[in-house]
């Protein structure tokens, strides 16, 4: 089993395959101090297929330990061997013939990395890209720096002019509407019809709109893409009084991009706090605070119940009777895998498409990654995830043979103009559970350990030992007070 390195962007989640980190982000600039370094465990990528290694599946996390024999003890949660049980190998799945046909749905990065991927692995393949977007697929990491100004759409790109052509990669305008896997076709939104060797389905995801009445009126937007983002810059202008709902990751960086614009920009969050996925309620209420003083106003714990005015939006009425007024509304309330076409056609769909380790779906040579894909129970759409799915994708459909056996979830960001870093649980799941935590006035350190195993952490404005805590997780080593004294000096146990 080989490796091939990849380098995360530690601010925006972009992701860079090489042997060094790059000199700067192409998303958000920073420098290759501010990339950390994952590793993708691959296979052979020839065309003869690698006979697959025993592996054991814990039966109360799902963590898969391979090796002849199942560990005394898991790594992650600490059930004994009794409670594996052997992991079946993934089905035999004969490889695409040299030359053969390689049909990807989607144009996003999972979409564009398999195609690389693909081109590397067969050389002689003929790969076919399908966008249902019009011109080169593009960054959605840098939409927000779009809307804000900061940069173009030239800038957006996911590759180069020509690099498309150099390498033989044909990349078309078209929607699919059909996949048939008895037949390897696929039909396209007119009537013509592609035949494949191997399919993968890198067709991302779609905003979810909330039933709030009025969501339909002129001037309420989702956003998702550069057609969106020309659509609201379109709209807004200084002076403007828009409201944003949802106090997510898109939804903050989206009131951040338009602040500064100059519009009057409203936050409406139905948690308690900003950031409820990522972070704890005493970080959440800091971050409140920030926003609060670049002068964004920010309701948390409460809900839109309609989106008021005649053909144009004028006013957003919360639930408690307050009224706020608005020339634009943003919905960011998440996405929906596009999980229809994989419905229609008959493949297993749980959240999502669900894939084994190889990005194989219940379909012979039919793979799924990206924002579409549900592997180990887990849907993730996040920006390193789906370049690991999609390069592991490209790969096998390919005829070459890599596995991806999951990667942490961990975000470490930087949301108008603060360092923000979380990963694993943020809260106790039961009173086993210890919590460690640093408070000042600008920032804030939450620790937890369970079972004498690191299991999450979140740091408000200094993240500092951001890579000390990811290691420890991903270990899942046993770890002694003693051991965190650094870490923990100035913590208070909860």
């Amino acid at each position: 089993m080989s490796a091939t390195t990849l380098w995360k962007c530690e601010v925006c989640g972009y992701v860079h395959e090489g042997p060094e980190p790059p000199a700067e982000c192409p998303v958000c600039g920073v420098g290759p101090d501010q990339f950390s370094k994952l590793e993708v465990s691959l296979g052979e990528t020839s065309a003869a297929p690698a006979a697959a290694p025993e592996a054991w599946r814990c039966t109360v996390c799902d963590h898969v330990h391979e090796g002849p024999e199942p560990p005394a003890q898991c790594p992650v949660c600490g059930a004994p061997a009794s409670m594996f049980e052997p992991e079946a190998p993934p089905p035999a799945v004969a490889p695409s013939k040299a030359g053969g046909r390689v049909v990807i749905v989607g144009a996003g990065v999972a979409a564009i990395t398999a195609a690389e991927h693909a081109r590397r692995t067969a050389p002689q393949a003929e790969i076919t890209v399908l966008s249902k977007e019009p011109g080169r697929p593009y960054l959605r990491l840098n939409l927000t720096r779009l809307l804000a100004g900061e940069v173009q759409e030239a800038d957006l790109a996911l590759q180069p002019e020509g690099w498309y052509a150099d390498h033989h990669i044909s990349l078309r305008e078209g929607e699919v509407e059909a996949v048939d896997p008895a037949a390897t076709r696929v039909t396209l939104r007119g009537g013509e019809t592609l035949e494949y060797d191997a399919l993968v389905l890198a067709n991302g995801a779609h905003p979810f709109v909330p039933p709030i009445t009025g969501a339909t009126r002129e001037g309420v937007f989702t956003f998702r893409t550069v057609e969106d983002a020309r659509a609201i810059g379109e709209r807004v202008r200084s002076g403007t009084r828009c409201v944003c709902i949802g106090g997510g990751l898109l939804g903050l960086e989206t009131a951040g991009a338009l602040q500064r614009r100059g519009v009057s920009v409203s936050v409406v969050e139905g948690f308690g706090w900003l950031l409820p996925r990522q972070l704890p309620q005493p970080a959440g209420q800091r971050l409140q605070a920030h926003l609060e003083r670049l002068g964004i106003a920010v309701r948390c714990g409460a809900t839109v119940k309609e989106i008021r005015g005649d053909e144009a939006v004028a006013e957003v009425l919360l639930a408690d009777g307050e009224t706020l007024p608005a020339d634009a509304v943003i919905i960011s309330a998440g996405v929906r895998p596009n999980s229809w076409l994989a419905r229609r056609c008959g493949l297993t769909v749980e959240r999502g498409v669900v894939v084994d380790d190889r990005m194989a779906t219940s379909a012979p040579q039919v793979f799924a990654a990206g924002d579409v894909a549900e592997h180990r129970g887990a849907v993730f759409g996040i920006w390193p995830t789906a370049y690991a799915q999609g390069m592991v994708a490209g790969i096998n459909a390919a005829g070459g043979q890599a596995r991806y056996p999951g990667m942490a979830p961990s975000n470490r960001l930087k949301v108008l103009d603060v360092d923000l870093f979380s990963i694993g649980r943020i809260e106790a799941e039961d009173a086993s559970t210890e919590i460690w935590e640093r408070e000042t006035d600008d920032r804030y350190a939450r620790i937890l350990l369970h079972d004498g195993r690191i299991v999450g952490a979140a740091l408000y404005g200094d993240t500092s030992l951001a890579g000390r805590l990811k290691d420890a997780i991903d270990s899942g080593v046993q770890v002694r007070e003693s051991d965190l004294a650094g870490e923990l000096a100035g913590f208070e146990r909860r």
